[in-house]
């Protein structure tokens, strides 16, 4: 198989130069200069450095907000992009070149790597393709800003078995992959600050099992008497009682006892209230737990804040039962789509959501019945020639709806799940009033996950009397780990997963920016994957190369799908000596 190696041996004299896209400032015309790429000298690496090619980049939506933004972007803390730069390219495969001599007992010339974006310093998160240059370009520097954060190494070996094309994809379908693993805390936090709201006039009779010694304080706030006694009884916690409060008075006990930044944790008995879960819902802190525990539904839906869901990663959680702990853990809260289930994926036309499609098909005792949703006819025939027939080889039932167009999706939903709804709903479209239609959707039990991010602060009214009386699940996740990217790895090298799929056009070093303003307008249903080492390769969609390229569209596997044949051929035709 022929790669840039075959041209370009790890061990030969580094380029004097390389092509590069820098960004400037807010807006597309600030990437290049006068649309056009700029060449800058390569130089050695220093010791703690590894001179590294960069094989493919993917181009990503979420790049958009620095686009717009520019050194005003949250990762870029105020910087003046005029005079320090950055480059786009966080979805990037790489090949090191050469390796600085405190790093040679780690890395050697000719290592493929997969790079992690999201990266923490000292606690701050940077990430590359933001604070850190990313890959739109032929060759760059990497030292310890990636090498020597916080968790190691932001890097990851991949095999000669993998193209640079999926390799380059690892990082998104992480993001998708790390969207259906465990990322909210289940249990009270250790040292953290708890608050019980109970009901007057509330005769249950509450216990907890587990958990109730690790808040460092228990706030009380009209909590029925045998608990609290129990409580005092038991727990190591400072108890703290704040009887008679109307709901007015929650955010000043939150300003109070918790220095503005909210409740770790918050249990509410015997509710009955939607406004009044409402309003505790709003003061919980990033990362905390809201745990329902009653018997009897709300009396209306509650106005719920997704955007931190997804960002913040709040955990709805809840029980029926007396014992307030048997709301916790993984065991009741699960994360992943069920099995031989009914799943819906709103927007799943777009790059990320076809990759959730994907994964609903091939995971390994996943859901029989796939329902995707686009309001764009274009990406739903992009999404049948992708899929139908890698469903139909899953012994898969797959469903496309244009909801403008066609029937009710929820007529649809009904139909095919005896009128219980659907067991997983997917989002990804960073929409309120969609994702609060969405969860309509959903059976009493099922799972909502809102992939899209929506800013905090964005409301959409969810039903919680479904997840103390059904297990309901509602859940999002931002970004990814390097362990979700290991996972993609580890999957795409046994053959359970195929991120070439995902690919829609490619292009060369100096189809960059077209590249950017194709992802930006949605011109193509995939990933757009620019190849710094080619040039010569305008911006060609897969579709278009029987016409452009035949010789390459020969290569691409069944349904015109990318393949490492079809990269090959493109490497072999646009390499320039």
């Amino acid at each position: 198989m022929t790669t840039f190696d075959d041209y370009q041996s790890p061990d030969a004299p580094i380029a004097a130069t390389t092509v590069a896209w820098n960004m400037y400032g807010a807006g597309v015309e600030h990437i290049g200069r006068n649309a056009q790429p700029e060449t800058f000298a390569v130089t050695e690496p220093a010791a703690d450095q590894l001179l590294v090619r960069v094989d493919a980049v993917g181009m990503c939506f979420s790049d958009v907000k620095l686009i717009q933004q520019g050194g005003r972007h949250p990762k870029l803390y105020n910087r003046d992009l005029a005079t320090e730069p950055t480059r786009l390219g966080h979805e990037a495969a790489l090949t090191v070149l050469k390796v600085g001599k405190d790093l040679q007992a780690q890395y050697q010339p000719g290592q493929r790597l997969a790079i992690q974006p999201d990266i923490y310093q000292d606690g701050m998160s940077t990430a590359y393709g933001y604070t850190i240059p990313g890959g739109l370009t032929q060759f760059h520097l990497i030292g310890a800003e990636v090498l020597n954060a916080d968790d190691g190494a932001y890097v990851l070996p991949v095999g000669e078995g993998m193209g640079y094309a999926e390799t380059a994809l690892t990082e998104p379908w992480a993001c998708v992959e790390g969207a259906y693993t465990q990322r909210r805390r289940l249990n009270p936090k250790e040292g953290g600050t708890l608050w019980i709201i109970g009901q007057v006039g509330d005769q249950r009779s509450y216990s907890f099992s587990s958990g109730f010694d690790a808040p460092a304080r228990i706030i009380l706030t009209d909590v029925p008497q045998q608990l609290q006694e129990l409580l005092q009884q038991t727990s190591k916690a400072q108890i703290i009682v704040r009887d008679g409060l109307s709901v007015d008075d929650y955010l000043e006990l939150r300003n109070d006892l918790t220095s503005n930044q909210g409740f770790d944790d918050v249990v509410m008995l015997d509710p009955r209230s939607a406004s009044q879960v409402s309003a505790a819902a709003r003061l919980v802190a990033r990362r905390g737990t809201f745990n329902l525990v009653g018997q009897t539904a709300l009396d209306g839906l509650s106005e719920i804040d997704v955007g931190r869901i997804h960002y913040d990663y709040i955990a709805y959680v809840g029980t029926n039962s007396s014992d307030i702990s048997a709301a916790y853990g993984e065991t009741r809260n699960r994360c992943d789509l069920q099995p031989n289930g009914v799943a819906v994926f709103v927007g799943a036309g777009g790059p990320m959501g076809q990759m959730h499609v994907q994964r609903a098909i091939e995971l390994p005792n996943g859901p029989r019945t796939i329902i995707a949703t686009d309001v764009n006819d274009d990406r739903l025939r992009a999404l049948d020639r992708l899929f139908r027939g890698l469903a139909e080889a899953r012994g898969k039932r797959l469903l496309l709806i244009n909801p403008t167009v066609e029937n009710s999706l929820h007529a649809t939903v009904l139909l095919e799940t005896d009128d219980l709804g659907a067991d997983d709903v997917i989002v990804s479209v960073p929409s309120g009033p969609l994702m609060g239609d969405a969860a309509t959707l959903m059976a009493p039990n099922g799972m909502l996950v809102l992939f899209a991010g929506v800013p905090n602060g964005t409301f959409a009214p969810l039903n919680l009397s479904n997840v103390y009386l059904a297990n309901a699940q509602f859940t999002g996740t931002s970004g990814s780990r390097i362990i979700d990217q290991a996972t993609v790895i580890q999957k795409t090298v046994a053959g359970e997963l195929s991120p070439n799929r995902s690919v829609a056009a490619v292009g060369g070093i100096e189809a960059a920016l077209d590249g950017v303003k194709a992802m930006m307008a949605g011109t193509y249903a995939g990933k757009v994957v620019i190849f710094p080492q080619l040039s010569g390769l305008p911006l060609t969609g897969i579709d278009e190369l029987h016409k452009n390229l035949p010789e390459v569209a020969a290569k691409l596997g069944e349904g015109n799908v990318w393949n490492p044949e079809a990269e090959q051929a493109l490497i072999e035709t646009f390499w320039q000596h």
